[in-house]
Parts: C-alpha cells; sequence; structure tokens
C-alpha cells in the first residue's frame, strides 16, 4: 500500500519511458531490426534502475525500523522482490508497445518476443532489487550497486540479447537451455536475497 500510495514515483517513470521513446523517434527514423533491438534492452536497462533500484534506497530509517517490527526479513524482502518485478513487467510491456508504435515493429516472432520481454523484466527487477537491498544497508553507498551490479547485469543482458536477437531471424530458433540458463540465474539471485538479506536487515 505504501509503495502504491507513492504516485509520483510512478508517473515519473511513465514521462521517462514516454520521453525517451520519444526522442529516439525524432532522431532515428525506422532502425534496422539489431538497432531496435538493441535500444530497447538499454532502455528496459535505464527504465528497471528509474524504477526498481530506488525502492530500497528511498525508504528511511524510521520506516525500516516500523518494517522491522511488524515482518520478518523474509518476508520483507521476497514482498519487495514481487512487487518490483510486476512493476518491471507493466514498464516493459508499455515500452515495448510505445516502441512498436513509434519505432516500427520488425519482430518476426512476437509471441516468443514478448515472452522474453517478460522474462527479461523479471530477471532485471530482481538483480537491482537485490543489489539496492544491499546499498540501501551500506550507508546508502549507490556506489556499492555500480560495483557489484556490473558483473551481475552484464551475463543476463548478455543472455537476453542473444534470446531476443532469434525474435527477428526466420531462421534462427530461441535455445530452450539458454531460457533455462537465465531462470535459474533468477532463481540463484532469489536465493541469496532470501538467505543474505536476514544478515543486512539486524544491521
Amino acid at each position: 500500500m505504501l509503495e502504491l500510495r507513492q504516485q509520483y514515483s510512478f508517473y515519473g517513470i511513465l514521462l521517462y519511458i514516454g520521453a525517451t521513446i520519444f526522442v529516439l523517434f525524432m532522431a532515428i527514423d525506422g532502425p534496422e531490426s539489431a538497432v531496435w533491438n538493441g535500444l530497447f534492452w538499454v532502455i528496459q536497462l535505464f527504465i528497471c534502475i528509474n524504477a526498481v533500484a530506488k525502492s530500497f534506497l528511498q525508504e528511511s530509517r524510521g520506516r525500516m525500523l516500523y518494517f522491522y517490527s511488524i515482518a520478518s526479513p523474509t518476508a520483507f524482502v521476497l514482498s519487495k522482490l514481487l512487487f518490483n518485478s510486476l512493476l518491471m513487467i507493466i514498464m516493459s510491456l508499455l515500452s515495448l508497445l510505445l516502441f512498436t508504435m513509434f519505432l516500427g515493429n520488425p519482430i518476426l516472432k512476437a509471441g516468443p518476443f514478448v515472452g522474453l520481454v517478460l522474462l527479461g523484466g523479471w530477471s532485471l527487477s530482481l538483480v537491482f532489487s537485490f543489489l539496492a537491498a544491499i546499498a540501501a544497508k551500506a550507508q546508502q553507498n549507490a556506489a556499492i550497486m555500480a560495483v557489484l551490479g556490473f558483473p551481475i547485469i552484464i551475463p543476463q543482458l548478455i543472455l537476453l540479447m542473444r534470446l531476443s536477437g532469434a525474435a527477428f531471424s526466420p531462421l534462427l530458433s530461441i535455445p530452450l537451455s539458454t531460457v533455462l540458463m537465465l531462470v535459474a540465474l533468477d532463481a540463484l539471485i532469489i536465493l541469496l536475497a532470501v538467505i543474505l538479506f536476514p544478515f543486512l536487515w539486524k544491521d
């Protein structure tokens, strides 16, 4: 309920998505499929940073103390992961809609690509939620997010780019093993959050 009440953050993200895609529309006229795919995932990355990474960092010390008194650390971190995942999935679908409206639709396999967008939005939200939880407990040190996030987010982006590239080619198929690898990586992040966050919570 507290997250939903902060509507200025939600509308700020909507403004960011709309403005960014409109600027791309004004600057690029009908990009080819590889450029379209690359721009889409770059936008998803920045949307996730704006929408999800601030979820822990914006919590005040008093509110965190209140959460500490009413909820367990596992329930708290899982609820954050769930909310951020749903928010990022909605934002990913919205950005995909705006991308196809303004920058054309070079996607040849729409169904698999939408599935990858949902999986990618979920994956990015898990990574940045986990990193934000660590950074928030380290005296709000946002530099920790950059140091820890780079080696984690790069493999995910590489996997997403490889998977989504097949959606633009009639000859390539999306390898199930790579999808399962991405899902396994997401499961590992959830497991790490459940194991490590209670230690941060006590501080």
